[in-house]
């Protein structure tokens, strides 16, 4: 993993080295996780990983917003927001890692 971003395709490479499956079997696997990770939220249900964090569903109100260029009105429809919450064990760990020795 070369850059700041982990991908899917390093996330199947992780499991490939990790488990011991195929490669097309590990890229399955993570398509598979992502999946049903993504499909859940979309029904209005929240994901906690445990030891990992939490992707939380929010329902923001209307409301009405500003251009700033302008000065204009916008409205700005009520939607739903995702956030993520990451655990007190995964801060620990980010807290924990000296940013030097990576």
């Amino acid at each position: 993993m070369s850059s700041n971003t982990v991908t899917r395709a390093d996330l199947s490479e992780a499991v490939y080295q990790e488990i011991g499956l195929s490669r097309a079997e590990s890229a399955a696997l993570v398509e598979q996780v992502l999946a049903l990770i993504s499909d859940t939220l979309v029904s209005g249900q929240n994901v906690k990983l445990s030891s990992f964090g939490s992707f939380v569903l929010r329902q923001k109100g209307g409301r009405v917003g500003r251009n700033p260029k302008t000065g204009e009105e916008v409205p700005i429809e009520p939607r739903r927001v995702l956030t993520f919450k990451a655990s007190q064990v995964m801060r620990d760990r980010i807290n924990s890692v000296n940013p030097e020795q990576e």
